[in-house]
């Protein structure tokens, strides 16, 4: 199958997508680029900042992004490229875009408050408390796992297991060099961004420097142990977790934006130069090693198509920021699609490299990203050297993407917690943002050490899960104000099925595997497992029914 038709047919879909679904929802919906935003009327210098569209743009993509839109579709790719290319179409265009686009927006007519605030006035509170607490979860997954994930890409000393002796690794030492340069780059780029500069003229100053930061990183690789990283990471974070959000966190996602920027341009070059063939099978089975394609196609490819975790971001920090409504559609429902198109570019990569999906003997995901465009370089002529040097910065794109995920996804997890405590005895102290961030990092730590692993496994069922109550507050929100909200039925009902019919496979999985004293199975594993699907399934279920009943059975908002 010819590379550049799948990749041409969904570029066009979801351009076509964008200007008529997504100027549809704009209209249903009541967008009005007259009303002040938030990040205007609050304005406060930290969290609450107004920046200018293609800067927000930015920030909201590095955050969203991350290693999903690669990780997601290579992995599911053993179903075939046809029902994956297919989940990423349908998913993007009428589920996560969707979800993104009306949970900003929402926020944004909610004073910028996150989407448990939303939810306690539009459903209730006893639904908010069991959002936020699940949320905050999420969140606590997500810090550990891409602190881990990070530290792991900048260890450049380990142990060889063979000898027993401390190596150097120079690529991950080289990642780590040029992302802790990132940082102060961003600092700078920040202040220029306060002042009266022209934003092209401080952006091409600001890229000229981030491949200078690349450049010195593959010069001046740095060799620390994954140990040390990881502390250095939980310190970042929480400077970034309290900074105001104009002086790290928003200036560092646009300078990394232009990365991932790169990283597409330079994929999409390379397919459209080569046309390379996509080997991979249409469609192998609806049963594959095990997994049904229903519900685990669906819960594999989470920012591909839709991701709980966008809503997080779109009603937690996005909103915040947002200069105009106008703009919303753009970085609502506009990043979503454009994450959507690096997923496609992901089955690609993979469809090159094998027939069947089974990607294990070449490496991670993102590995078998990078080594697909560089192949595609390589067979335009590029130079051994020139090859590894896209490797390179590839990965180096896809690992400062996941830092930006991590910092952001820290700052979500202080709101919330901050939120649990509001109005509440002791509220002061456990509310206070200093207090909230070290708890929030220190959870997360804790699961870290102890091998966050062993429950990793469940991430992917409750990050959709997500997307259910973010459908059905915005929902109730439109309801109450007499907008339409059907067309959050379908995803809605579908993302509900999918995701509680993992955990419960899952569950009995688990509970098979220790009755029957599996090889490999163990209390630590899949009992901890099992012991965090029920309260997950319960807070799930106690939601849902909340919002049915407002959204199906009720006139006016439900009251605690």
């Amino acid at each position: 199958m010819s590379s550049i038709l799948i990749l041409g047919a969904t570029v066009v879909i979801f351009l076509v997508a964008y200007v008529t679904y997504g100027s549809w929802l704009a209209k249903q919906w009541g967008v009005d680029p007259s009303k002040e935003t938030p990040a205007h009327t609050l304005e406060d210098g930290r969290d609450y900042v107004p920046a200018k569209a293609p800067v927000l743009l930015g920030h909201h993509f590095s955050s969203i992004a991350g290693a999903g839109p690669i990780n997601g579709p290579i992995q599911a790719a053993v179903f075939g490229w046809v029902p994956v290319l297919l989940w990423i179409l349908i998913g993007g265009i009428f589920f996560g875009a969707v979800q993104d686009f009306s949970a900003l927006f929402a926020s944004v007519r909610h004073k910028g408050q996150s989407l448990g605030e939303v939810i306690e006035e539009n459903i209730g509170r006893k639904t908010k408390m069991c959002f936020t607490i699940f949320a905050w979860l999420v969140l606590v997954l997500v810090v550990a796992a891409f602190a881990d994930i990070v530290a792991g890409t900048f260890a450049g000393s380990a142990v060889d297991e063979a000898t027993g002796n401390m190596v150097r690794i120079p690529a991950n030492g080289s990642v780590a060099t040029a992302s802790m340069l990132f940082i102060p780059l961003a600092v700078c780029f920040g202040f220029i961004n306060r002042t009266n500069l022209n934003l092209v003229v401080s952006t091409v100053l600001g890229v000229i420097l981030l491949g200078g930061c690349i450049a010195a990183g593959l010069m001046f690789p740095v060799y620390l142990t994954k140990t040390t990283w990881m502390l250095v990471i939980f310190v970042y974070i929480f400077v970034a977790s309290v900074a105001p959000v104009w002086i790290l966190l928003q200036p560092r996602d646009y300078l990394n934006s232009f990365l991932l920027y790169f990283m597409m341009i330079a994929a999409v070059a390379g397919i459209v130069l080569t046309d390379p063939k996509v080997q991979l099978e249409p469609f192998t089975g609806w049963k594959v090693g095990g997994s049904t394609m229903f519900p685990f196609l669906f819960i594999t490819v989470a920012c591909g198509a839709i991701s709980g975790f966008h809503s997080l971001v779109g009603s937690g920090t996005t909103s915040k920021q947002l200069n105009s409504e106008k703009d919303a559609k753009l970085i609502g429902y506009g990043a979503m699609l454009i994450e959507c198109v690096l997923a496609a570019i992901a089955l690609i990569a993979v469809g090159y490299l094998t027939k069947d999906g089974m990607y294990e003997e070449i490496g991670t995901p993102p590995q078998v990203f990078a080594m697909a465009i560089g192949r595609f370089f390589a067979a335009l002529g590029v130079h051994t050297y020139g090859e590894q040097m896209i490797n390179t910065i590839i990965l180096l794109a896809i690992s400062a993407f996941a830092l930006t995920s991590l910092d952001t996804a820290t700052r979500l997890g202080r709101f919330l917690f901050q939120e649990m405590f509001e109005g509440k005895k002791g509220g002061k102290f456990w509310g206070n943002m200093y207090v909230s961030t070290v708890i929030t990092i220190g959870v997360a730590g804790l699961l870290t050490l102890a091998g966050y692993q062993k429950i990793w496994a469940l991430f992917g069922a409750c990050n959709q899960l997500v997307a259910v109550p973010a459908f059905l507050a915005v929902a109730c929100w439109l309801k109450r104000i007499g907008r339409n909200y059907k067309m959050f039925y379908l995803p809605m009902f579908f993302m509900l099925a999918a995701t509680l019919s993992s955990l419960c496979i899952t569950f009995y999985g688990n509970l098979m595997a220790l009755i029957q004293k599996a090889e490999g199975s163990s209390l630590m594993v899949q009992g901890v497992q099992n012991v965090l699907i029920l309260p997950i399934f319960i807070l799930a279920v106690v939601m849902t029914v909340d919002g049915f009943k407002v959204l199906f059975m009720s006139k006016k908002l439900i009251s605690e």
